[in-house]
């Protein structure tokens, strides 16, 4: 099992990721180039990496292999801040705890489903090719949990799906090579509702490609009458 933090320790790795959103943030005045790279630009981000539940969410739930991401980062007026739009598809190792009434049996060994949609917006710092980000926002999704009913000496399996809001907040880096961007990011992730009795938080380590869009994002405003690119 992968151990990432535990009890104070956790609190500490929070603690850290909130100081340097701080410093991320504030160092970002002292910048002095002006942002060549994302002027009037849209970047699709695509990623994979691992999700570590944290906290007492880690009673129910373990990292499984792989987590993914796919999104925009779309800069404003002022480059030096964006929109990020982000689908993240995350699947945990599941331990049932609590009896569900509606279901029979308890699971162990199961798995669950979050995919969640992130509405955050950030700033960003360039040095050169070199970029450094943090954002912070909203997200809400669908929750999938393994239950299990026994009918006629036979388990059947089902899901139950439920809604979740959130909040995501991360930092992270990129390096643009000719034609692509090399990133990855660290963020926490705190879901409002509760999986067996316990708030649902994770990390999630992300590494992928960012690659130029905005052509295709022209093309598609022009379609529909919304010239964006207007001073």
């Amino acid at each position: 099992m992968v151990r990432v933090v535990v009890g104070k320790e956790y609190e500490q790795m929070k603690n850290l990721l909130l100081l340097l959103l701080l410093l991320l943030t504030y160092g970002g005045y002292a910048q002095t180039d002006a942002d060549t790279i994302h002027y009037r630009k849209v970047y699709y981000m695509g990623g994979t990496g691992l999700s570590f539940p944290i906290g007492k969410s880690k009673e129910a739930l373990s990292t499984k292999l792989f987590a993914g991401s796919m999104g925009l980062d779309i800069a404003l007026k002022n480059s030096d801040y964006f929109l990020l739009p982000t689908l993240y598809l995350l699947t945990f190792g599941y331990d049932q705890q609590i009896k569900d009434p509606k279901y029979s049996q308890m699971i162990e060994n199961g798995r669950v489903s979050f995919y969640m949609l992130s509405l955050a917006a950030g700033r960003r710092k360039q040095m050169k090719r070199l970029n450094t980000f943090v954002y912070a926002g909203p997200a809400f999704g669908l929750v999938t949990e393994p239950r299990g009913n026994l009918v006629n000496e036979t388990i059947k399996m089902e899901n139950k799906k439920s809604l979740t809001p959130a909040a995501k907040i991360g930092l992270g880096a990129d390096y643009k090579f000719p034609g692509f961007f090399l990133g990855a990011e660290i963020g926490y992730m705190h879901n409002f509702r509760k999986i067996e009795g316990n708030a649902v938080q994770f990390l999630t380590l992300m590494v992928g490609l960012k690659s130029d869009i905005t052509s295709l994002s022209k093309k598609v405003t022009n379609v529909i009458g919304v010239d964006t690119y207007k001073d």
